[in-house]
């Protein structure tokens, strides 16, 4: 006998309450294995994909992409067969990427329902009728084929799409691209994406904007306006998904560290010296970001007060025995900060391996939630968009973050001599709570000296 099944939104993890739907993976109709995708969806941390913890035939999905649906919503429903020995119907119980049964996921298969009136034909993304089920629903684990199918809900007949439409969806750099073209009526299909192979940006939707307002505004200028004009609300981003997260954390930074910063210019000819001479020799190129890791795991390995957190409710300051090691990430969705785990274990070669893997995931929207919480100490290297210095603002709820401004030819007093030098600006923001002055100053001479004599390292190797 056959039964429907209903699949949930999962918990997430992570506190996370809720999650849009970027992509849907499968179809009414497509016959789905234990533990196989379904759906793409955002959290404020990251894109994960969801698998199913059930077999069988997908019946009904509920949401259509740019959705966005608390923990527990429904997420589709599916057909299963016959219930397994123990009078329970076969599942992993398994909802999260990376965990559940282990088997191969078979592949899909699309049942076509039987033809019907054009009146009782579902959408897309709609149930089929009852007597359409029962057709179509093959057996399932070894169960005969079903007389006939749970009732299901009714949709309205899908609206005519043009032959563009019928194609799949429109590729879009991410789901707040979409959600921005979605709340202002731009048409994505109108869009000539400047992306790799067309893909739509977040600029080609605001172009669009742009050039309808200016149409509007020539449309309906008076030739002698009497009285001033109405004020014109500007384009709206709703602080969702990564941004969201991003200015949680921030505001909250603000509102509960009391942070300074410090900063001093250091002499990085030496560095990039032994950059070069490390990248001649053959194997991985060492990359810059992974010296400077390398030495600000040496430097709180010296000052491990800025390796802690503060727990207000205990009133205690938590010094952590490992560095995990945050990177800030500019990605086309904003901000986010993987951490490098256990990076005082980590040599250059490692380190820089892992800044790659994990810059890439990001820049993809893969990145876990796991790779994105946990860090103890965070590294800034601001210098990427051309910039001297900054004032970072702490990553809560660390206590400390190193800013790395641009490497530039600089004038510089060497040897008693007037040179030009590569002079980089260092910046240390820190929790004011956790140490003070001297520790902080102490912790970045030393992250400059090594700076300018690399050999400095060598003591701690």
């Amino acid at each position: 006998m056959t039964q429907v099944l209903e699949f949930k939104l999962p918990d997430l993890g992570e506190g996370l309450t809720e999650a849009e739907i970027v992509r849907w993976l499968v179809e009414v109709g497509d016959v789905v294995v234990v533990d196989q995708p379904v759906v793409e969806v955002e959290t404020a941390k990251a894109m994960v994909e969801v698998p199913c913890p059930y077999g069988g035939v997908v019946t009904a999905r509920f949401g259509e992409e740019g959705t966005e649906l608390p923990v527990g919503a429904p997420l589709l429903t599916v057909a299963v067969g016959e219930p397994a020995a123990g009078g329970e119907t076969e599942g992993s119980g398994n909802v999260l990427v990376g965990y559940g049964t282990g088997a191969p996921p078979a592949r899909r298969r699309r049942v076509r329902p039987a033809p019907m009136a054009p009146s009782a034909r579902g959408t897309a993304t709609g149930a089929p009728s009852a007597p359409a089920a029962a057709e179509a629903a093959p057996a399932v684990d070894g169960a005969p084929r079903a007389a006939a199918a749970p009732a299901v809900r009714a949709r309205p007949a899908a609206r005519t799409l043009p032959a563009a439409a019928a194609e799949g969806p429109v590729p879009v750099i991410s789901p707040l691209v979409r959600r921005l073209a979605r709340e202002n009526g731009v048409d994505l299909r109108q869009l000539s994406g400047s992306g790799p192979e067309g893909l739509i940006l977040r600029a080609d939707v605001e172009d669009a904007l742009r050039a309808d307002a200016a149409r509007d505004r020539t449309a309906t200028a008076p030739s002698a306006p009497t009285t001033a004009p109405a004020r014109t609300s500007g384009t709206r981003t709703p602080l969702k998904g990564v941004r969201g997260a991003v200015a949680d954390k921030l505001s909250r930074s603000r509102r509960e560290i009391p942070d300074a910063t410090c900063w001093v210019d250091a002499d990085a000819t030496e560095l990039m010296r032994a950059r070069a001479a490390m990248n001649a020799a053959g194997g991985q190129k060492i990359s810059l970001l992974a010296l400077l890791a390398r030495i600000c795991t040496a430097a709180l390995a010296r000052h491990p007060e800025l390796n802690s957190t503060v727990d207000m409710e205990a009133r205690e300051i938590v010094r952590l025995d490992a560095v995990h090691l945050g990177f800030a990430a500019q990605t086309e969705r904003g901000l986010v900060v993987p951490v490098v785990r256990d990076a005082h274990t980590r040599d250059a070669e490692s380190l820089t391996a892992e800044f790659a893997r994990l810059t890439e995931a990001a820049r993809a929207g893969t990145l876990t939630p796991s790779e994105l919480t946990g860090g103890t100490f965070t590294l800034n290297n601001y210098g990427v968009f051309g910039v001297d210095g900054s004032t970072p603002i702490i990553n809560h709820p660390e206590a400390a973050m190193l800013g790395v401004g641009r490497i530039v030819p600089k004038p510089w007093v060497h040897e008693g001599e007037l040179a030009v030098r590569q002079v980089v600006q260092l910046s240390l923001t820190f929790d004011h709570r956790v140490c003070d002055g001297g520790t902080a100053g102490g912790f970045l001479r030393y992250v400059a000296d090594c700076v300018e004599q690399p050999a400095v390292l060598l003591r701690t190797l």
